[in-house]
C-alpha cells in the first residue's frame, strides 16, 4: 500500500498574495493539482493534504474538482513549525497505516510520473527505510549538499554554510521528495526537535533515525524546482510550456513560432495541425487534424474539427464543425455550435448560436440566441435583438433564408426557410416559407425641397 501526503499548509509570503501559495495558477492547473498529476503512474491508497493557512480554499478548491479528486483527506496544521512538524499531524489519521508513505511538496508541481514512479520502485526494491530524491544541480550554492557512498546509500546531509570547500564541490542535493516505510517513519518523528535557528522541526533529520536510506538522482533537474515567488512561477510556466510544445511538435503538429505560443497541459491536438504566432490554447480544447489556428488567437473550452482556419479570432465554449472558417476579428461565445463548412467572417460575434452546415455569415453582424439552418446567408450588419431588458429571447432562422444588410431580428422571432430579408428590415413577427419581407418606412422624396431660413438669415431648427 501507498499513501501519499502533500505539504500544502505555507502562506507563501514571497508570492505577496492572500491566497494560499499553493493554489497559484501554472498553465491552467493550480501548483498543488501538478503535484497531484504527477502521481499518475502510482497507485496509490489514501491521498492526504495538510493545509494550514486559508485552509478552507484549498479544501473547497480540490473537493470541488472536476477530475475525480474528491477522495482526498485533508490534515489541519494549525501552526507552521517546519516540514517535520507537518508529518508529525499524519500520526494519527495513519496510526493503522501499513505501508509506504510519499511526501511531496505543494509547490513543486514539474515532477514528471514517472520520476516518482522510479522512486518507489527503488524504495522497494532495496527494502529501504527512506528512499529520497536528489538533484544534480548546475549551481547547487545554497542547497544542502547529499553525500552518498558508491550504492547511492545516504551517508549524511551538511547544509552549504556548513560545507567544507571540498564538499561544496558536490553538486548532489535534497529536492525535498521523500519515500518513507511508515511504521519506521512514525518511530522517528516523535524524536525530531527543533534545535535550530528557526525552531522548526525538519523531516531531513527522520532520516538520522532511519536505516537503511538511499538516494535517487532525478534525470532532469528542472524537475524539482519549487515555486516561492513570482520570478520562480513564471519560470516553471517556461519550462511546462517547453516540455508541452516539444512533446506535441514530436506528434506531428506545427508551431510556426513555438516562443509567441501558450498551450494548456489540458488541451489536446491531432497530427497535421497548423498553430500560429501569437496563438493561446486554454482549458479543455481540442484541435483536429489539419486545422490552421491563429496568427493571433485565443480559443478556450472548445472543440474544433477537422480542417478549420482561425484567423485573429476569439473561441470560447464553443464547437466548430469540419471546413469551416472564422475570422478575421470574430468572436464565439457561450455555448456557439457551427455547422460544417460554415463561414463567421470579419468582425462577427455569436453567443449561444447554433448554425446549419454551409451558412454564411460574412462580416459586421452579432447573432445572440439564435438557432440558423443550413445554407442560411446572414447580410452585413445584420442583428438579432434578442433582449427586452429582462429576458434574453430567441430567433429561428429557416434553411436558405436570407438576410439583408442592416437587418434586425426582434426576438422572439421565427423566420422559415427560402425567406428573403430586405435591406434595412426591422422584422418583428414571424416570417411563413418561401417570402420576401421588407420591414422599412418607404422612402420620401421632395422634388425642390430647400431648408427654410430664419429672419436672422440662419436656418430653421
Amino acid at each position: 500500500m501507498v499513501a501519499v501526503a502533500i505539504l500544502a499548509a505555507g502562506r507563501g509570503t514571497r508570492m505577496k498574495s492572500d491566497l494560499p501559495k499553493v493554489l497559484h495558477q501554472l498553465g491552467g492547473k493550480s501548483l498543488v493539482k501538478w503535484v497531484l498529476g504527477s502521481l499518475s503512474d502510482v497507485e496509490i491508497t489514501r491521498r492526504l493534504v495538510i493545509v494550514g493557512y486559508r485552509g478552507e480554499l484549498i479544501t473547497q478548491a480540490l473537493t470541488e474538482s472536476e477530475d475525480g479528486s474528491t477522495n482526498i483527506e485533508f490534515v489541519e496544521q494549525t501552526v507552521q513549525l517546519g516540514t517535520g512538524h507537518a508529518v508529525q499531524q499524519l500520526l494519527s489519521p495513519l496510526k493503522d497505516f501499513q505501508g509506504d508513505l510519499l511526501i511531496l511538496n505543494g509547490d513543486v508541481p514539474l515532477l514528471r510520473p514517472q520520476t516518482l514512479k522510479h522512486l518507489l520502485q527503488t524504495h522497494r526494491e532495496h527494502h529501504n527505510a527512506a528512499t529520497i530524491l536528489t538533484a544534480q544541480l548546475p549551481n547547487p550554492k545554497g542547497y544542502g549538499r547529499v553525500f552518498c557512498n558508491s550504492q547511492n546509500v545516504l551517508q549524511q546531509i551538511v547544509e552549504d554554510r556548513d560545507c567544507t570547500p571540498a564538499q561544496k564541490q558536490n553538486r548532489r542535493i535534497n529536492a525535498g521528495v521523500y519515500c518513507f516505510r511508515w511504521a519506521d517513519l512514525a518511530e522517528a518523528l516523535p524524536k525530531l526537535t527543533a534545535n535550530n535557528d528557526q525552531k522548526e522541526y525538519y523531516l531531513t533529520d527522520a532520516v538520522n533515525f532511519l536505516d537503511p536510506v538511499m538516494a535517487v538522482d532525478v534525470e532532469d533537474y528542472q524537475e524539482i524546482l519549487g515555486i516561492n515567488d513570482r520570478k520562480q512561477l513564471a519560470t516553471a510556466y517556461d519550462i511546462l510550456q517547453t516540455r508541452i510544445k516539444d512533446d506535441w511538435m514530436a506528434a506531428g503538429v506545427t508551431f510556426i513560432d513555438p516562443d509567441s505560443i501558450t498551450i494548456d497541459d489540458t488541451v489536446t491536438l491531432e497530427a497535421d495541425v497548423v498553430i500560429e504566432p501569437q496563438t493561446h490554447l486554454r482549458g479543455r480544447t481540442t484541435i483536429q487534424a489539419g486545422s490552421r489556428i491563429g496568427p493571433g488567437s485565443l480559443i478556450e473550452n472548445s472543440q474544433i474539427g477537422k480542417q478549420v482556419t482561425v484567423l485573429y479570432s476569439v473561441i470560447t465554449d464553443s464547437i466548430v464543425a469540419a471546413n469551416t472558417r472564422i475570422g478575421p476579428y470574430a468572436h464565439l461565445r457561450g455555448q456557439v455550435e457551427t455547422g460544417s463548412g460554415c463561414r463567421i467572417g470579419n468582425f462577427v460575434e455569436l453567443k449561444n448560436t447554433k448554425l446549419g452546415d454551409r451558412t454564411n455569415i460574412a462580416h459586421l453582424s452579432y447573432l445572440g440566441d439564435t438557432t440558423a439552418g443550413s445554407q442560411v446567408n446572414v447580410g452585413a450588419g445584420t442583428i438579432t435583438a434578442n433582449y427586452d431588458g429582462v429576458k434574453k429571447h430567441r430567433t429561428q432562422l429557416g434553411d436558405r433564408t436570407k438576410t439583408g444588410a442592416n437587418s434586425v431580428l426582434v426576438a422572439p422571432i421565427t423566420i422559415g426557410e427560402n425567406v428573403n430579408i430586405a435591406a434595412g428590415s426591422t422584422v418583428t413577427e414571424d416570417v411563413p416559407n418561401d417570402c420576401l419581407v421588407i420591414a422599412r418606412a418607404r422612402q420620401v422624396i421632395k422634388p425642390g425641397w430647400q431648408l427654410k431660413a430664419k429672419s436672422d438669415g440662419q436656418p430653421s431648427s
